[in-house]
């Protein structure tokens, strides 16, 4: 059984205790390796190591830097296999969205090596003889501390750009899935010099030490709103520049002019695609007027997938038993408090619970909930499983309202043929990543990927040009060789 290590410049360094956490096979239960909970002194370490290559990992001109990150994205596109491998092996991903979790991630390493345009300064004279001028700054070493529903994609948010304006980095990847990006390291060591890409494995207390660690400029967290807002609160509290990302509760619009079958396929892969663990994931279906129609396809195509890593009706298992049991009683409780499951994941007849039981695994298949009353649970909790949670609406004022109404502001679609209901929605739907007949409305660079209430805490997005400016200071510099002679305070 392999007991991963610490990364720090470019060696596999084990953690200063003894202490282990099983990482699991969501597919079996089985476990396949041990990570450790290092303690502070093992982030004192990697903190220090980063902090001793930033000067010169800054001083190198961003081409440079930039040579470096194309040829990371060279290698990690070798492996990409691998790292297939590894996603669907520690998470539970279909081989095709592991996939994507590794394309994404180099899709962001791409943007991040173009950074000698993209970060390039500014110079014009002001005024006779004075030249201002605009350039930026890395901060010095960045703590990124990530989640387990994208091993790959979402470290790959934070670092490349990091990276490229000139800063050092320390990684805590999520104790659940610590071994793709544990592979990312050993695979970086051969192109990045020492001490510009460290990781520390751990829980909360490594977490809480980047956080606090006085040579730690700025950090990015993603994860649950609670502890998003926390992490906010302690890094602001010491002077850092932070950006924590937080949960969701994504609304889906469905007009009567939708086209049915495209927007019953999207709602279906929106919910139920990652098994519904990804803050992108549909959650809520308002749908307007009666549709019956469009909810008995839902049903219809949400019943047919099926447990497995690959093909096109195959869903994956999520993440651990405490998933099972979380959506189990969200799926449950609405039940009891009058809602109808039309489609329920956890009966002892569906593939998905045979597969659970044969295999020891993780396995929980699509639900589907019509609610009766706006104010149920289900409605604005984030379960982030594959639950879909529908709600009849009158018109589409009040599917508005609901929607507006949310605590969350990650994503919204809405589903017609109409370009004027499409606008009417765009410009009034209370989320900062919004959809037209698109269930997952990720922006892709040069956009910038972030929510805002409380999706968001902090005042940047975390992805694209957002991230460029988060992750540097800019530099104004005034400049006069002469002194013209009308010469004033200004000149």
């Amino acid at each position: 059984m392999a007991t991963l290590c610490n990364f720090v410049d470019n060696q596999a360094v084990p953690a200063s205790n003894n202490e282990t956490l099983d990482v699991t096979s969501p597919h079996t239960g089985q476990t396949i390796a041990q990570v450790p909970l290092s303690s502070s002194s093992d982030v004192d370490t990697a903190v220090a190591a980063a902090a001793k290559a930033w000067p010169a990992w800054a001083a190198l001109t961003v081409n440079a830097r930039s040579a470096k990150l194309m040829a990371l994205h060279g290698l990690l596109t070798e492996h990409t296999g691998e790292l297939v491998d590894l996603i669907a092996s520690e998470h539970g991903k279909t081989r095709a969205e592991a996939l994507g979790d590794v394309g994404k991630g180099l899709e962001t390493l791409a943007y991040a090596a173009g950074a000698g345009a993209l970060g390039a300064g500014q110079a014009t004279y002001v005024s006779g003889g004075v030249l201002c001028r605009m350039d930026r700054a890395a901060l010095g070493v960045v703590a990124s501390i990530v989640p387990f529903n994208f091993p790959f994609m979402v470290p790959f948010w934070t670092l490349p750009l990091a990276l490229a304006m000139g800063n050092t980095c320390v990684l805590k990847p999520s104790e659940k899935v610590p071994l793709t990006m544990a592979r990312v390291a050993e695979l970086a060591a051969s192109l990045l010099p020492p001490g510009v890409l460290n990781l520390v494995h751990g829980g909360g207390a490594v977490a809480q030490a980047l956080i606090d660690h006085p040579s730690v400029a700025a950090v990015t967290f993603v994860g649950s709103s609670p502890v998003a807002e926390a992490v906010h609160a302690r890094a602001t509290a010491r002077g850092k520049r932070v950006l924590a990302l937080g949960g969701a509760k994504n609304h889906l619009v469905a007009l009567p002019d939708c086209d049915l079958e495209m927007t019953a396929r999207d709602i279906v892969a929106s919910f139920a695609g990652c098994a519904g663990q990804r803050c992108m994931a549909a959650s809520v279906l308002l749908v307007v007027g009666e549709q019956p129609a469009l909810i008995a396809r839902v049903v219809e195509l949400a019943r047919a997938l099926v447990p497995g890593s690959d093909g096109p009706l195959a869903m994956g298992p999520v993440i651990d038993a405490a998933a099972v049991t979380r959506i189990a009683a969200a799926v449950r409780g609405a039940a009891e408090s009058g809602a109808e499951v039309l489609l329920d994941g956890h009966g002892p007849a569906t593939a998905f619970a045979v597969r659970q039981a044969e295999s020891g695994g993780f396995w929980v298949g699509p639900s589907v909930i019509l609610h009766r009353s706006p104010k149920d649970s289900a409605l604005h909790e984030e379960i982030f499983g594959p639950v879909l949670s529908v709600l009849h609406c009158a018109d589409a004022q009040e599917a508005l309202a609901i929607e507006n109404a949310s605590a969350f502001g990650n994503a919204a679609c809405v589903y017609t043929a109409s370009g004027a209901a499409a606008e009417f929605f765009a410009q009034r739907f209370a989320a900062a990543m919004i959809g037209v007949n698109v269930g997952v409305p990720v922006p892709r660079e040069p956009f910038s990927f972030g929510g805002c209430k409380r999706s968001r805490f902090g005042s940047s997005d975390i992805t694209g040009d957002a991230a460029i400016e988060f992750f540097s200071t800019r530099r104004k510099i005034t400049t006069k060789w002469s002194v013209p002679a009308d010469q004033t305070w200004m000149s």
